[in-house]
């Protein structure tokens, strides 16, 4: 069993920033992609960043803003010059290689309002 423990989240202004954290345990094989993504209401749930087989991937509404960096089994997020559009759900994600299951976190709230 694998569990994703997110912390970071909260509400900032416009220009604002915050870190997201996402520490992964338990049964942790080969980590094939590890990254956030962010569900904003009435939207679908769209990949913001990842490292994927030690490769960073970021969507284009992100880059320049954000960063992401690994350390063992935890991933970070850093968001600079957030924006009120960046505001949503946003969810840890951890892929293991060989495995077809994905996990999730239980997801932390990012607010961006002034």
């Amino acid at each position: 069993q694998v569990q994703l423990v997110e912390s970071g989240g909260g509400a900032v202004q416009p220009g604002g920033s915050l870190r997201l954290s996402c520490a992964a345990s338990g049964s942790i094989s080969s980590i094939y992609a590890m990254g956030w993504y962010r569900q904003a209401p009435g939207k679908q749930r769209e990949l913001v960043a990842a490292i994927i087989s030690g490769s960073t991937n970021y969507a284009d509404s992100v880059k320049g803003r954000f960063t992401i960096e690994n350390a063992k089994n935890t991933v970070y997020l850093q968001m600079d010059s957030l924006k009120p559009e960046d505001t949503a759900v946003y969810y840890c994600n951890l892929k293991l290689r060989g495995q077809v299951h994905q996990y999730w976190g239980q997801g932390t709230q990012v607010t961006v309002s002034s």
